[in-house]
C-alpha cells in the first residue's frame, strides 16, 4: 500500500510538472513616441489568452497553446498592431510600437448636442447595442434606453422620443441615413407603442438633442441616426424562448466572408401574463404580434457595401375601460395594424469621393374600432382606418479634404401618401418634400475645429419653401478638456394628423442655441450643456367631430400662429473606472418650456415636459459567479396636465381650460441579471444568456395623465399596463461566442 501510494503521488507531481512545463510566458512593452503606455489590450489572437499593459507600458501573460500566433495590441486611441509570434517551448518577448489615431482622437470633434456610440475609435461613444440590452428598464429598445440619457422626456403613456421640450414626433429616427417612418408599433391611445426593430440589428447610434448635422431634416427637436451591422464575423443561429415570445433567426457568412444574409421570425402573446400578473389595463383582446425579417449584405471588390433590410409586422390588442359617460358602462376600443419597412443603402469609394445612397419604403396601416357598452351589449361603433405609404431617397457624396476636415453634398426625396377615414372625415393627403444640402467639418488645428451647414426644403403639400444654416465650433481647452457651441434653423411639416380641412399653412420652426463642455478620459466622461430652443410658426388647432353619435372629435390644423420656447441644463456622467467590474452612469435634466400650440389657449408649459429628470444606471459583472447584475433609477418631477374644452363666445369658438393640475412625480426602480453558464467553455457549442429583469421593482403607482368626460365632471387616470413587470427568457447562439463581450462586462 505503500508503494502504491509513493506511486501515486509521483504521477501527480509528474503531471504538474508537465502541466508547469506546458505553459509558455509572453511578455514585452508597448510605447508610444518611446513611453510606455497602460491599458492597452493584448491578445493571443483566436484564443481567451492575454493580458493589459501596467503603467509603464509593460505586460505578460501565460498561454499553452503552441505553433504560429498572432499577436493583437488594441486601444480606441491607437491604430490596431498585429504581430506573428512562434509559439515553442521557450518564454517569448514581443515589443510593439502604437501609432495614435490622429484624425479621430487628436483633432478635437464637433460634439454639442449629440452623443455618439458607432465607431469604436470615438471617444464620445456611448450606448452601444450591448449596453442597451443590459440597461434595467429598457427591455432591449433603443428608444427606452435614451430614456436614461439627459435631454429625453420620461413619457410612457404614447411612444417617440420628447427631446427639450419637443413633441414625441419632432424627432425621427433614421437607418443608415435614411427616414425610417413608423419606428414605433401600431398601438391604442393611452398605450406606448414598442420599437419595431431589433436592437442588434445596429452596430451604433449618434443620438442629437439638437443642432444635429444638415444632412437631416423635417425634425424640430432631435434625430437619432442608426447604422446597421456590416458583415457577421461568423454564420451562427439564434433562438429566444419566454412566456411572453418565442424567435428564431440565422446570420450565414459566405464562403469568401464577402457576403451574408440572414431572417428572423418572431411571436408574441400576453395572455399568459396576464393571468400572473395584476393588469392595470383590461386587454379583451390580449397584446400579440408576428414580425419576420430578412437581410443580405455584399461587400464589393473595391471595398464598398450593399445592404438590404426588410421586415414586416402585425399586431392587435383590445382595451376595455369603464366610461366616463353616464350613458355606457364601458368603453371598448379594438386595434389590428400591419406594417413593412425596406431599406437598401450603397457606399462606394470613387477615387477621392465617397458616396453614401440608400432608399426606403414603409407601409403602415393602422385600424382601430371604438364602441360602447350597456348592461353587456356592445353598441355605437365607429372606426378610425388610417394608412400610408412612405418613400425616402437620399444621396451624399463626400470628399475628405485632409485627415481632419472633410465636405460632403446630396439631395433627398421624400414622398409621403396617406389615406384617412373617420366619420365624415376622409382624406387623401399627398406630400413630395425635396431637399438639398451641403456641408464642410474644418479642422483648423487639433485644438480647434467646426462644421458649417445649409439645407434647403420645398414640400409639394405646402408650395413652400425654407433655408436652414446650420453651424457648429469646437475647442480644446485642455488635454481632456473641451468646449463646443452649435447654432442651427430647424424646419418641419405640420403633423399630417391634423390636416383635415384646407389652411393655408407653412412650415414650422425652431432655432437651437447649444454649449457644451466635455471632459473626456480612459473610462471616464463627464458632460455639462445649456440650450435654448426657440419656436415659431407652430400649429394651431381647432375642434371637428366627424362622429356625433361616439361624440369624439379631432383636431384639425387653423394657421401658424403657435410659438413657444425650451431652455435648460444636463449634466451626464459615466464611470467605467472607480470601481472594479462596475459601470455607472447618471444624468440629471432641468427644462423650462412653455409653448402657445395645437388647442392651447394661451401659452402653457407643455403636458409632456418635466422641470427635473434624474437617471441612474449601474451594471456590474461578476465573472466567477458568470453574473451580470444591472440596476437603474428615473425619477421625473409631475408634469401638468390639462383639461381643455370649447366654446361660443361672440360667435366664436374659444378654447379654455376646465380643470389643470399637477401629476404626482414619477419613480421607477429596475433590477436584471443576465447569467452566463457557457462563461469559460472553449468548446461549447452554443452560447447561452439566461435573462431575469424586474421593472419598477418596488411597485410605485406612477400616472401619465387624465382623461375627462366630454362635460368635465369626471375623470380617470391613465396609468401604465402593469405597476410592476417581471421577464425572464433564455436566448441561445450557436456559432457565435459572446464570452469576451462578458468578460470585458459588457453582458
Amino acid at each position: 500500500m505503500k508503494t502504491q501510494g509513493q506511486k501515486l503521488l509521483l504521477l501527480i507531481a509528474f503531471l504538474a510538472f508537465i502541466a508547469g512545463y506546458s505553459q509558455v510566458k509572453i511578455s514585452g512593452k508597448v510605447t508610444f513616441k518611446g513611453k510606455g503606455i497602460n491599458e492597452i489590450n493584448v491578445t493571443l489572437k483566436d484564443t481567451y489568452d492575454g493580458a493589459t499593459t501596467d503603467v509603464q507600458g509593460n505586460f505578460s501573460f501565460e498561454t499553452s497553446e503552441k505553433g504560429n500566433h498572432i499577436l493583437t495590441f488594441t486601444h480606441p486611441k491607437y491604430q490596431d498592431v498585429e504581430k506573428p509570434v512562434i509559439i515553442e517551448n521557450q518564454d517569448v518577448s514581443v515589443n510593439a510600437e502604437l501609432k495614435e489615431q490622429i484624425s479621430e482622437i487628436d483633432a478635437v470633434v464637433v460634439s454639442a448636442g449629440s452623443i455618439e456610440a458607432s465607431d469604436k475609435k470615438r471617444a464620445t461613444a456611448l450606448l452601444t447595442p450591448i449596453d442597451i440590452y443590459t440597461t434595467a428598464g429598457a427591455d432591449g429598445q433603443i428608444s427606452s434606453a435614451l430614456n436614461y440619457l439627459p435631454g429625453v422626456q420620461k413619457v410612457g403613456e404614447t411612444e417617440g422620443l420628447f427631446i427639450r421640450g419637443g413633441t414625441g414626433t419632432e424627432s425621427k429616427i433614421f437607418m443608415d441615413g435614411s427616414l425610417i417612418n413608423n419606428y414605433f408599433s401600431n398601438s391604442v391611445p393611452g398605450i406606448a407603442g414598442r420599437d419595431r426593430f431589433n436592437t442588434s440589428l445596429f452596430k451604433g447610434n449618434i443620438f442629437s438633442s439638437g443642432g444635429y448635422s444638415a444632412l437631416y431634416g423635417q425634425a424640430l427637436s432631435g434625430a437619432l441616426m442608426l447604422e446597421s451591422v456590416d458583415l457577421p464575423d461568423q454564420s451562427s443561429y439564434d433562438f429566444g424562448i419566454s412566456p411572453i415570445f418565442l424567435s428564431a433567426g440565422f446570420q450565414k457568412l459566405g464562403a469568401d466572408k464577402n457576403h451574408s444574409y440572414g431572417a428572423t421570425l418572431g411571436y408574441s402573446l400576453l395572455s399568459l401574463m396576464q393571468k400572473v400578473f395584476n393588469f392595470n389595463t383590461d386587454f379583451i383582446d390580449a397584446p400579440q404580434g408576428l414580425n419576420g425579417d430578412f437581410n443580405f449584405r455584399i461587400k464589393t471588390k473595391s471595398g464598398g457595401f450593399i445592404k438590404y433590410y426588410g421586415m414586416y409586422d402585425s399586431n392587435k390588442m383590445g382595451v376595455k375601460t369603464e366610461s366616463l359617460e353616464p350613458e355606457y358602462d364601458f368603453a371598448l376600443v379594438r386595434l389590428k395594424g400591419r406594417n413593412t419597412y425596406h431599406n437598401l443603402s450603397f457606399k462606394q469609394k470613387f477615387g477621392k469621393y465617397l458616396l453614401n445612397a440608400g432608399t426606403s419604403y414603409s407601409y403602415n396601416r393602422s385600424d382601430l374600432n371604438f364602441s360602447t357598452e350597456t348592461n353587456n351589449t356592445e353598441s355605437g361603433s365607429s372606426e378610425l382606418l388610417t394608412d400610408g405609404n412612405y418613400i425616402n431617397f437620399k444621396a451624399v457624396l463626400e470628399r475628405k479634404i485632409n485627415k481632419i476636415s472633410a465636405v460632403r453634398a446630396g439631395f433627398e426625396l421624400n414622398n409621403t401618401s396617406e389615406k384617412l377615414n373617420f366619420g365624415n372625415v376622409q382624406k387623401n393627403y399627398k406630400d413630395l418634400i425635396s431637399a438639398a444640402f451641403a456641408e464642410t467639418d474644418l479642422g483648423f488645428s487639433n485644438a480647434l475645429s467646426a462644421k458649417i451647414g445649409v439645407r434647403a426644403e420645398t414640400s409639394s403639400y405646402l408650395g413652400k419653401s425654407n433655408i436652414a444654416p446650420r453651424f457648429a465650433l469646437a475647442y480644446r481647452l485642455a488635454k481632456d478638456w473641451t468646449t463646443s457651441f452649435a447654432y442651427g434653423l430647424f424646419y418641419q411639416n405640420p403633423e399630417s394628423k391634423y390636416i383635415n380641412w384646407p389652411a393655408d399653412l407653412d412650415f414650422q420652426k425652431s432655432q437651437h442655441y447649444i454649449f457644451q463642455v466635455q471632459r473626456a478620459s480612459d473610462g471616464r466622461s463627464l458632460r455639462f450643456e445649456a440650450f435654448y430652443k426657440k419656436y415659431d410658426q407652430l400649429i394651431k388647432t381647432f375642434n371637428i367631430t366627424p362622429d356625433k353619435e361616439q361624440n369624439q372629435q379631432v383636431q384639425t390644423a387653423l394657421n401658424n400662429d403657435g410659438y413657444g420656447y425650451a431652455k435648460g441644463l444636463e449634466l451626464f456622467w459615466r464611470d467605467k473606472k472607480t470601481f472594479e467590474n462596475i459601470d455607472y452612469w447618471i444624468s440629471y435634466s432641468f427644462l423650462d418650456s412653455k409653448r402657445d400650440f395645437i388647442n392651447y389657449p394661451v401659452s402653457l408649459k407643455p403636458n409632456f415636459a418635466s422641470a427635473h429628470t434624474l437617471s441612474a444606471v449601474a451594471k456590474r459583472f461578476i465573472p466567477e459567479w458568470k453574473l451580470g447584475v444591472n440596476l437603474s433609477y428615473t425619477y421625473s418631477k409631475g408634469r401638468p396636465y390639462y383639461d381643455i374644452a370649447t366654446k361660443t363666445e361672440n360667435s366664436n369658438a374659444v378654447n379654455y381650460i376646465r380643470n389643470e393640475g399637477r401629476l404626482k412625480d414619477y419613480n421607477a426602480l429596475n433590477i436584471s441579471f443576465n447569467y452566463l453558464p457557457n462563461l469559460g467553455k472553449k468548446d461549447a457549442r452554443a452560447f447561452t444568456v439566461l435573462v431575469l429583469s424586474v421593472s419598477n421593482v418596488l411597485g410605485s403607482k406612477n400616472v401619465y395623465g387624465y382623461n375627462f368626460s366630454l362635460d368635465g365632471s369626471r375623470s380617470s387616470s391613465v396609468v401604465p399596463p402593469v405597476n410592476t413587470f417581471v421577464f425572464i427568457g433564455a436566448f441561445i447562439s450557436f456559432g457565435v461566442d459572446k464570452t469576451q463581450d462578458a468578460i470585458n462586462n459588457n453582458l
